[in-house]
């Protein structure tokens, strides 16, 4: 029965979209997954795809799969690069670790035109300005 699964809650993961200068000075976007919690996550996928519509046309991007291994305590690891194009649209990160032999999962979702400097907060253990999901 559905009522005997587990409800496994992730609680202080987050997903963020940083604005930060590239290594010829350059403005770029990367998103980030931070780990706040005191233990290492293991066997860590992440997918991220964009969806929406964009006037009056459907957009759907490539889903990337990134498998990123273990994440050490409160450290963060760059997912991976993301365009200013693709912000008018939903930006979808779906997360899923080992922790403690049982596996987590969720998904973090920017809606459409919330990447903007208007909704920055300083993202924890990074220290710099973005768009974060907890």
């Amino acid at each position: 029965m559905i009522k005997d699964i587990p409800q496994l809650v992730v609680e202080n993961v987050a997903v963020a979209i940083v604005k930060e200068k590239n290594e010829l000075n350059e403005t770029v976007w990367n998103s980030y997954l931070i780990n706040m919690k005191d233990v290492k996550l293991e066997g860590v996928l992440v997918t991220s795809t964009g969806y929406g519509q964009i006037n009056d046309e459907k957009i759907r991007t490539s889903t990337l799969r990134h498998f990123l291994d273990e994440v050490e305590p409160k450290s963060f690891v760059k997912i991976e690069p993301i365009i200013e194009e693709v912000f008018g649209v939903n930006n979808e990160y779906w997360l899923s670790f080992y922790l403690d032999h049982k596996m987590y999962d969720k998904r973090y979702v920017f809606l459409a035109e919330s990447i903007t400097e208007a909704n920055f907060t300083t993202v924890p253990i990074i220290n710099k300005k973005g768009v974060m999901i907890i």
